[in-house]
């Protein structure tokens, strides 16, 4: 990867913690997880929201304390997840989860994840990768309780 584009990469993940986008818990979510990761002192909780159907996720909101890594990363799920199915839902934690577990040699599917291929080069850094899951990690544990 270029530095400049690393350069562009670590601005998205500054600016996303700096105003993260979809914090603050919102009532109404159809399921609810808390991760915490010990090693960094992470937490976080996300909400999974139904649209008037039932069937789709139309946004995700969450709340939390932790490093910008984690605060942007969760920042940058809740852009990529809004009105969505379970299954596309869990296709881009499927596709999150392969980028940041690359050990750098993913660059990520931008179509599947938007912005939050920035977080890619996270994966160079293995103390940072947790960080960087939580909020996937969190969804990926609400969606198990989504009944639409």
């Amino acid at each position: 990867m270029s530095s400049e584009l690393e350069s562009l990469y670590r601005e998205v993940i500054l600016d996303h913690s700096r105003r993260p986008h979809g914090r603050g818990l919102v009532d109404g979510g159809a399921a609810e997880s808390r991760q915490v990761n010990p090693m960094c002192g992470d937490e976080l909780t996300v909400r999974l929201h139904p649209d008037a159907t039932c069937t789709r996720i139309a946004s995700v909101s969450w709340t939390g304390h932790g490093c910008a890594i984690s605060q942007a990363s969760a920042s940058l799920l809740h852009d990529v997840m809004l009105d969505l199915e379970p299954n596309e839902v869990a296709a881009r934690i499927a596709a999150f989860r392969e980028m940041i577990r690359s050990r750098g040699q993913s660059a990520g599917d931008e179509e599947l994840l938007g912005d939050a291929v920035s977080l890619a080069g996270v994966s160079r850094y293995v103390a940072r990768i947790k960080c960087a899951s939580l909020a996937w990690v969190a969804v990926e544990d609400a969606l198990q309780r989504f009944e639409p």
